[in-house]
């Protein structure tokens, strides 16, 4: 720091608080002065017209009875205001009347002026009109002395020693308060200096000061620390650039590994794409061997055509492998129940599983248990993992698939007595081409990409799935969880006496998929029921007065009107409010449901829709009716 005390911090902010109380007190000064300068003339000049008015009464009898004695009697009274130098009294025809001076040499006007003041030099002359009844009957001047100098230097004199007091009390409280600001700054130049010599970053300046000067106290500090970590990350990249040669040699052989893998992947793509085969080849068996049998032929059409757009589906998979990894893949969702889930995932494995002489084992829960989600996706979920336990597993070993619901939560285990999973690939082995043996025979080396595919349907069905094995040799396990669409309790609704003493109903169908209205229209008819078809909303609720339905199929989207106000129509109608109405429609979330049922659907139903789920409605007698919330 500079010796010289106005070239120190210190000297700095004492000599800015002096400088900024002077210019205030002058300028409050200067101020203060100009208006009693005013306030000073106001008050002469008020008082010397005040006298001159009392003056002008005193001696207008005198003048009226031209009693010029008295005139100057009444002048003479003013020696008690020395101030005053001199005064006359003028006639109304301007003639001096009388007059009074303090000295001699004082000069008079020796006609009036018009009535008001002047101020000349150091005095004031004011004249005032004498009135009398109405009538000017002269006029009084008077002189008198004006002491601004002397007001002015006065004045001067006592602001000039509180202005110096004022200074030297504010140089003395600068003194004081410059401490709070030199006193950190004057730490941070020591903690800078040190930092520079010992390079030493872990010092600190002390002090938890508030405003700008702890703010900078802080800045300093967080700078000392943000210099201190880049140079231990400097000592870091340098540690590691000491091991780059291994770092790059662990790289090429991941490279390795992966192209090792994609061959693999590569090499077994064909023997995966039998699996859904088999079940077509069996279908092809029961058509040659059956063929005379409708029924078994329906059957293996059915099989074969299910194998078959799974089989596109798992060939798409395979030539978009990318699309998983980037999750850009996609599902249908819909309400699907998990047997119809197993029984597809079983038509696609079973084959595999009985070709290699495994035992299989079911456990699923009793109740009917929902999913929400892509019955395909789900399905193939299941047949991956089922797949992958034959594979990996010795002939005559045992595959099981359970299944238990807790809560709102479905879990699904598919276990295997087979070779099991190294505690080290329990994770790994959700990845792309990854196997876990690769000493298998390449008929079972396995694809490399059912797990991952199937961690990624898990996922976007918004579950998980997680690998246990107790070892090599101990079989393992893998275990899904997904939500469940909980169905709540239904209140039984009324049932018409009409329900009771037929089988035959009065339905109402409003669709317009005019081929599968139809089609169930004269399933419904054959059994015996009165059908009423429509194809818009409009028309549906014109046939709901005339035909006064039992029940009500009703599509969503119809045209001209939605499903959801045609139900409230029919409800509001006197003769349907016994009508069970059944949303039908292709719309299948939560949401949805929810939505039918505020409208007053007693049911929803998600298409393609079986006639053995119509049939199930019509056969229940004690019809239940879902509370409006």
């Amino acid at each position: 720091m500079v010796v010289r005390d106005g070239g120190t911090v210190r000297g700095k902010l004492i000599l800015m608080a002096v400088s900024t109380t002077f210019v205030a007190l002058l300028a409050a000064s200067v101020a203060m002065l100009l208006f009693d300068l005013r306030a000073f003339q106001r008050y002469w000049t008020d008082d010397l017209m005040t006298q001159a008015d009392i003056m002008a009464r005193v001696t207008a009898p005198a003048l009226t009875f031209n009693d010029e004695e008295t005139a100057r009697q009444n002048l003479a009274v003013l020696r008690v205001r020395p101030q005053i130098l001199a005064a006359a009294i003028y006639t109304s025809d301007g003639t001096r009347f009388a007059t009074y001076a303090v000295s001699p040499n004082q000069t008079i006007p020796a006609r009036p002026a018009p009535s008001g003041y002047r101020i000349e030099g150091g005095e004031v002359a004011v004249f005032r009109n004498i009135v009398e009844n109405g009538e000017m009957v002269g006029t009084v001047y008077l002189r008198s002395r004006y002491g601004v100098v002397d007001r002015l230097f006065s004045y001067g004199t006592i602001l000039g020693a509180v202005m110096l007091g004022a200074l030297v009390i504010a140089g003395l409280v600068a003194s004081r308060l410059q401490a709070a600001i030199t006193r950190p700054l004057a730490a941070v130049t020591n903690v800078a200096r040190q930092v520079m010599q010992r390079r030493d970053f872990t010092l600190r300046v002390p002090g938890n000061d508030s405003g700008e000067i702890g703010v900078l106290v802080a800045a300093f500090n967080d700078m000392l620390a943000e210099i201190g970590r880049r140079s231990h990350a400097l000592q870091e990249a340098n540690a590691t650039l000491e091991h780059e040669m291994q770092v790059r040699e662990r790289a090429e052989e991941a490279l390795r590994l992966a192209d090792r893998r994609k061959d693999e992947f590569l090499a077994t793509l064909a023997h995966e794409l039998r699996n859904p085969l088999a079940p077509i080849r069996t279908g092809l068996d029961i058509l040659r061997l059956r063929s005379g049998d409708a029924q078994a032929t329906q059957r293996a059409t059915d099989i074969m055509e299910r194998q078959l757009r799974q089989m596109v589906r798992l060939v798409d998979d395979l030539l978009d492998v990318s699309r998983i990894n980037t999750g850009k893949f996609t599902i249908k969702s819909g309400r699907v129940e998990l047997k119809a889930v197993v029984n597809d995932a079983l038509e696609v494995v079973r084959p595999y599983i009985e070709l290699h002489g495994h035992e299989l084992t079911i456990d699923l829960p009793d109740r009917p248990v929902f999913l929400n989600g892509d019955a395909t996706r789900l399905a193939q979920i299941l047949s991956n993992l089922l797949n992958n336990a034959a594979k990996y597993t010795n002939r005559g070993g045992r595959v099981g698939l359970s299944a238990s619901v807790d809560d709102r939560t479905l879990t699904v285990t598919v276990s295997d007595t087979g070779i099991g999973i190294a505690p080290d690939m329990l994770d790994s082995v959700f990845e792309m081409f990854v196997q876990v043996d690769s000493t298998l025979e390449r008929s079972n080396a396995g694809l490399g990409v059912g797990l991952s595919l199937a961690r990624k349907l898990v996922e976007l069905h918004g579950g998980t799935i997680e690998a246990r094995s107790a070892g090599i040799g101990h079989g393992s396990q893998f275990v899904v969880r997904l939500p469940i669409v909980v169905e709540p309790e239904l209140p039984a609704k009324p049932t018409p006496m009409s329900f009771i003493s037929s089988e035959t109903y009065r339905i109402l169908l409003a669709d317009d998929n005019v081929d599968f209205v139809n089609s169930i229209g004269a399933l419904l008819t054959a059994m015996g029921h009165s059908v009423v078809i429509t194809h818009n909303g409009v028309d549906a609720l014109a046939a709901a007065k005339r035909f006064c339905p039992d029940y009500a199929f009703l599509d969503i989207g119809l045209p001209q009107m939605s499903g959801y106000d045609l139900a409230r129509g029919i409800r509001d109608l006197s003769c349907c409010t016994m009508t069970v109405m059944v949303a039908v429609t292709g719309w299948g979330q939560e949401k949805d449901r929810q939505l039918a049922f505020e409208a007053g659907f007693d049911h929803h139903m998600v298409k393609p829709v079986r006639f053995e789920q119509i049939e199930e409605i019509l056969g229940n007698r004690s019809i239940i009716k879902k509370l409006r919330t």
